[in-house]
Formats: structure tokens, C-alpha cells, sequence
């Protein structure tokens, strides 16, 4: 190694050193002045013009008589009825040979205590842009989450979250179901979530069952504006909660290109670099750092928007605040869209 080599070799272990000596401060501080837990949002969030797309809405469908139908899925040799794929406290799970033998929790919950953690995260953890992607996160960090989640101190922005159905989850579920969920959904392998499209122009959308966001039948389209547009690859398969159909990320020309610079610079301060924690290629590191690359745009926006309203004030939140003061909705778009295109 040459001399310049080790000199910026040391020149970056010295800045993540007082980064890390920062955060923990940050980290102490928070833990000694913390408020009392609340489920409500803080009162000192001013912000109320959020955008839309980080929190995909959904429609009510009245339910209707269930005939039998029995319904199906090309490869698959199983078939589920209405009732079985929407109306159960349990989840479908199409393809069981994909993925690893899942824990009660995960595919039928506890009777009168909570739902199926397959219902909205998907058979396999992966989710949709409406809930997180739990694939491969460390066991440590996957239940702290449902720590902070139960003692009021991850909340969201906006009222209409979907993290608003999982703190009463995260309150019913026990200490040694949690831990089963855990390690199922960090055995089973990340892949990147959606196939990323950059453009001018999006097809129109509307919010669709199960907070899909389904395109409209007239084809038309709109400028994307400052927004990352996230729909299904295919709706049927989608709504038959089928975990191995993806999504399509619509999102901004350019804006994969300005969230790498930002996201390996950090635009001369103005931010931290997300490997400084994240680990190369944003695959995480240990317990504290979950990986980050392939996820979904809105799901990752959503963390972003929550670290910087004071939403999301769990225990290591600290260390996200200094990163996210600064963001501008132009940054968190063009930062989604980077973390999208990475490969898991």
C-alpha cells in the first residue's frame, strides 16, 4: 500500500471514529432525557405537507359472500380460497419450497392475540412499499425494533402508517414468538424488491386493496415530479398475496446517479456517508446497522422522514438524526432510488 493510500485509509477510520464516538454520546444523552413513551406522534413535528408516495394508501372493498372459489397460481401446486387469502389471521404461502419452514408466527399468528406476520410482510418477510422488507435483518435489531414499537418510541409522521398496525402487535406478541419470527425472517435471503425504471413520465395510479398502488385502466400518464411510483409487476398475482411477484420503482431521471454521490459522499458534510455505518454496497453491518440496499423506496423514505420529525426515537435512533437534518425531499427521493438499484 502507498503512502496516500494509507494516509486516506486513515484518514477515513478517524472520521468514522468520531462519528461513532458522537452517536454514542448522542445515544447516552437520550436514554437519560427520554420522555415519557407515548403512541402519539411528538408535538414538536411542525411539518404537515409531507408527500404522499413514502405512505402508499389503500381502498376498503366490502367483503363479499365467499363461493369456494378455489384460486390458483401458475407453478404453484396450491390453491386458497377467498376466505383463506384475505379474511384468515393466517397468511397463503404459495410457493413453501423457496424459503425455509416458517415459525407459527409467521404463517398463522396467535388466536386473539395478533395476525400472521406473513398477512402484510408476505410469506417470506419481503412485504410491499406499504410495510418493511424483513429479509436477512440481524435477529438483534429485528427485536429491537418491536421493543422500541411496544414502548411507544417508534411511531410514524403521519397518521395513516401502516407502523400504526404493528405497535399492537409488537405489544400481543411474546418474547419467544418474536424471537422465532426473528430468526425465520433473517434466514431467508434478500433480494432487490423491484425492477427500477428511471423516466419522465409514470403511468396514472390510484390506491388499490391491500394499499397497492394499481395503474389506471386508461393508460395515462403524468410527470413523476418528485416522487418514486411503485406498482406491481402483476396485480393478480399481488393480490393473491403471491411473495414471489415483484414490483416496478419508477423513479426520476437522474436521480440514481445524485443518490450515489450523495450516499458515498455525503455532498461535503451535509450529510454522512451511508457506508460509514451501512457497510459497503449498504449490506449492513452487525446488529446495529441493518443493510439497506434493494429495499423499497417508499418503505426506506418512510424511516428517513420518521428519523427527522422525531417519529422514529428508539435506541439507536440517535445515530440516524444527524445523518437525516439536513435532507431535503429532493435528497430522499434521489437517496431511495440509489438504495433500490443495489443489488442485496
Amino acid at each position: 500500500m502507498n503512502r496516500g493510500s494509507l494516509f486516506s485509509l486513515c484518514a477515513v477510520s478517524a472520521s468514522c471514529l468520531l462519528f461513532f464516538v458522537f452517536a454514542v454520546t448522542q445515544i447516552s444523552h437520550a436514554s437519560q432525557t427520554a420522555a415519557r413513551p407515548t403512541s402519539e406522534p411528538p408535538t414538536s413535528v411542525a411539518r404537515t405537507d409531507y408527500p404522499d408516495w413514502p405512505w402508499p394508501r389503500g381502498v376498503h372493498e366490502p367483503a363479499k359472500p365467499d363461493d369456494g372459489q378455489l384460486f390458483h397460481i401458475p407453478g404453484s401446486t396450491k390453491s386458497y380460497t377467498d376466505t383463506e387469502i384475505n379474511r384468515s389471521t393466517s397468511t397463503v404461502d404459495w410457493f413453501p419450497e423457496l424459503h425455509p419452514a416458517p415459525p407459527a408466527p409467521v404463517i398463522s399468528g396467535k388466536q386473539g392475540a395478533y395476525n400472521a406476520c406473513g398477512q402484510c410482510h408476505l410469506i417470506d418477510g419481503r412485504g410491499k412499499p406499504d410495510t418493511a422488507d424483513l429479509r436477512g435483518l440481524p435477529v438483534a435489531y429485528f427485536l429491537q425494533q418491536l421493543a422500541d414499537m411496544k414502548d411507544g418510541k417508534r411511531r410514524s409522521s403521519v397518521p395513516h402508517a401502516t407502523v400504526n398496525d404493528m405497535i399492537p402487535v409488537a405489544k400481543a406478541i411474546d418474547a419467544q414468538d418474536a424471537k422465532l419470527a426473528a430468526e425465520y425472517f433473517h434466514s431467508v435471503p434478500a433480494v432487490r424488491g423491484a425492477r427500477v425504471i428511471e423516466t419522465d413520465t409514470v403511468p396514472v395510479t390510484h390506491p388499490g386493496p391491500h394499499n397497492v398502488q394499481l395503474v389506471d385502466a386508461t393508460g395515462t400518464k403524468e410527470p413523476i415530479g418528485m416522487r418514486v411510483i411503485e406498482v406491481p409487476e402483476d396485480v393478480n398475482r399481488t393480490m393473491l398475496r403471491d411473495a414471489t411477484s415483484g414490483f416496478i420503482a419508477y423513479v426520476p431521471n437522474g436521480s440514481i446517479k445524485r443518490g450515489e454521490m450523495l450516499a458515498k459522499t455525503g455532498d461535503s458534510g451535509r450529510t454522512v456517508p451511508c457506508a460509514t455505518c451501512h457497510g459497503e454496497g449498504l449490506k449492513g453491518i452487525g446488529d446495529i446497522f441493518p443493510p439497506l440496499a434493494g429495499r423499497s423506496p417508499a418503505a426506506t423514505a418512510r424511516q428517513l422522514y420518521d428519523f427527522k420529525s422525531g417519529a422514529r426515537d428508539g435506541r439507536y435512533a440517535a445515530l440516524m438524526k444527524p445523518v437525516v437534518a439536513h435532507l431535503t425531499d429532493q435528497d430522499i427521493v434521489d437517496l431511495t432510488a440509489y438504495i433500490i438499484s443495489l443489488q442485496p
